[in-house]
């Protein structure tokens, strides 16, 4: 998407009347801006009617300041997205996948993944700090295959599709922290985290009727600018051909059901605005070996550290020393972010957590998509594939 320059635009009239004052600030550095993305991140839990409201009741702004600032930063591209995100790992069967093939087609690789195949999400190139068990492994990328079709069959055409001559699979068992918020973490000290232990979160997927996920497909959507707006939903229970109150009860049921996730508006992880800013520079990949039968206790003691977007246990196998547990945390300063790796490793010998093992892998190239889950577009997909 081409970026608006933020002197310029704005003064633009959309659909449903909604106009964009081109005065407003849209860069994350705005007291205002910074206020509302430290909740619109990832602190806008389930389905909410109006969560636009709950952003402004959290952030303690009037409504029409949230609004007007959100379709700012949306228009120039300062927000990368806004949409209600789905609890994929309940959803679809997925993995986390590390790829190896030449160095000189990480980047036609790279390209495929990003651009051909809707399935998977996260694609980052990323290196360690020296030779280590698995550093060969360059591509990572996260992966979701819709109910009814094979992840293990995918690999093999993506494998074949970009040359590599290994891969290694890596579903979630479980997971101890998932939460974005690249905001509210800057300045965060090492070694912040909750007096309570990680929340152990499943992946056992559920099955949904054609109905719902009709629903599903239309709630999840990325917003447009003249989307931003207190009735967000109504148009989008049109879409889906349901009445308001049943598209609501749908979507609520659905949240009890844990295949809902948050309302959330998403930055950029690694690319500067429009005007120069990185909310973030350095992505780490944490890996720690603990004694099996002990990952979900050590989960829940790694994943109480508020510095982490996600914690999970996932198994690493002998390509990577069999690691058990991973997390990813973010950072603009590569010694902050190490200090805060030291702070979780301390914390795991305080409290007599054996780990033989640990490495980092650090993030370089990167692009994030919300990974597709639906069936009829896997299906539509295999077709093109052929």
């Amino acid at each position: 998407m081409r970026r608006a320059n933020p002197r310029h635009v704005l003064h633009v009239l959309f659909s449903h009347m909604t106009t964009i004052d081109s005065r407003s600030p849209t860069e994350i550095g705005d007291p205002i801006n910074a206020q509302i993305l430290a909740v619109s991140e990832d602190r806008i839990a389930g389905f909410l009617v109006d969560p636009f409201g709950e952003i402004a009741r959290l952030a303690d702004l009037p409504l029409d300041t949230v609004l007007e600032r959100l379709r700012v930063m949306l228009a120039a591209g300062t927000v990368r997205r806004i949409r209600q995100t789905l609890m994929a790992t309940n959803l679809a069967p997925g993995a986390l996948l590390a790829w190896r093939l030449p160095n000189e087609q990480l980047d036609a690789a790279f390209d495929f993944l990003w651009r051909e195949d809707p399935f998977s999400g996260h694609i980052v190139i990323r290196s360690t700090d020296g030779t280590t068990p698995g550093s060969a492994y360059r591509l990572w990328t996260t992966l979701k295959v819709p109910q009814g079709f094979s992840l293990a069959a995918h690999c093999e055409l993506l494998a074949q599709r970009i040359g590599a001559d290994a891969y290694r699979a890596m579903p979630a068992k479980k997971l101890f922290a998932l939460g974005v918020g690249h905001v509210r973490r800057k300045g965060m000290e090492p070694g912040s985290k909750s007096e309570e232990l990680g929340t152990v979160i499943d992946t056992n997927v559920v099955e949904l009727t054609r109905r719902e996920w009709r629903v599903l497909e239309a709630l999840k959507r990325e917003l447009t600018v003249d989307e931003i707006r207190p009735d967000v939903w109504h148009a989008r229970a049109r879409e889906a051909d349901e009445s308001f109150d049943e598209f609501v009860r749908i979507a609520k049921e659905l949240g009890e059901r844990k295949v809902i996730g948050r309302f959330s508006t998403f930055l950029e992880h690694v690319k500067p605005s429009a005007a120069g800013t990185r909310v973030t520079r350095y992505n780490a990949l944490f890996h720690w070996r603990v004694p099996e039968g002990r990952e979900i206790e050590a989960g829940r003691e790694v994943g109480r550290h508020h510095i982490l977007t996600h914690c999970y246990w996932r198994e690493g196998g002998p390509e990577f020393a069999n690691v058990n547990i991973m997390a990813v945390a973010h950072g603009t300063d590569k010694a902050t972010v190490l200090a805060h790796k030291q702070a979780i490793d301390d914390h795991l010998a305080s409290v007599g957590m054996p780990v033989s093992y640990t490495n980092v892998f650090w993030g370089g190239r990167s692009e994030i998509k919300p990974s597709e889950i639906s069936p009829s577009a896997y299906e539509a997909w295999l077709q093109r594939m052929r």
